[in-house]
């Protein structure tokens, strides 16, 4: 019987890359974004290639109602999800006072609330059952204060801080989470965050595809590992920065983020 992968923010970037790969390993899967079209192509593309069945559900996640809106469409069908990848998220660059609240709002809602309620709706299934998998996407953005990205920044901190902590619980019950902390990748993360730069001081330096990224996660998350960094160079900024005192982190950060 095959298993089954649930995708949030599987319409483009990595969330098509990680259906992609899921659909390569013969896994049948639930995509879940707000552009139903992208998804319906996705899908055609999916099922012609890999014979699997896809389930596409077009659904704002950050509109909370919407989370366990999700939830009971795929329990009415009565598919049995395996592995939860929470890839769904966005950035805005900008002063916090400058921005709108409700984009600071959909933000916090899409970041932590969607990805925190997902866990707990199926973690209350699969502690049952004893099995299950989660991978949430972080961010190297986790590790510092990012000012001009502050709601972001944080949004990630906090990712991973309640990674960690729930894979602790939920290990004794099978069940497995694993924080995924890329650093840039070529997506269109930079326009979509309404970056001045998108690219910014990355222009000349050499980041990875998608596809790069979603493989490393993958294969993290099957491994049952808590916390993963994608790249040699966003490993040892992270495991360092902490010994940088504070008032000079947030003035470095700073500085990356406004370039």
């Amino acid at each position: 019987m095959k298993s089954t992968a649930l995708i949030t923010g599987a319409s483009r970037g990595l969330g098509a890359e990680f259906a992609r790969l899921f659909a390569s390993k013969n896994t049948n899967l639930v995509l879940v974004a707000r552009s139903k079209n992208e998804l319906n192509d996705l899908k055609d593309e999916l099922v012609k290639m890999f014979k699997i069945k896809v389930l596409t559900i077009a659904k704002d996640l950050a509109k909370s109602e919407n989370v366990e809106a999700v939830y009971k469409e795929i329990k009415a069908t009565g598919i049995e999800v395996d592995y939860l990848v929470n890839n769904a998220g966005f950035g805005d660059f900008g002063n916090f006072s400058d921005t709108e609240w409700e984009r600071h709002e959909q933000m916090i809602n899409l970041n932590i609330s969607a990805l925190s309620h997902f866990c707990y709706l199926f973690a209350q299934d699969w502690i049952q059952r004893k099995s299950g998998k989660i991978l949430n996407v972080a961010s190297t953005a986790a590790f510092q204060p990012g000012p001009g990205m502050s709601v972001y920044f944080a949004s990630k901190a906090y990712v991973v801080s309640f990674s960690q902590a729930i894979d602790y619980e939920f290990r004794k019950h099978g069940i497995t989470v694993t924080a995924l902390c890329p650093g840039p990748v070529k997506t269109n993360f930079g326009t979509a965050a309404r970056m001045k730069h998108p690219n910014g001081f990355l222009k000349d330096m050499k980041t990875p595809l998608p596809r790069e990224v979603v493989e490393f996660g993958y294969n993290a998350m099957m491994k049952g590992k808590p916390i993963v960094i994608h790249g040699m160079l966003n490993k040892f900024v992270a495991n360092t920065v902490g010994f940088i005192p504070r008032k000079w982190r947030v003035k470095l950060s700073a500085k990356v983020v406004s370039w």
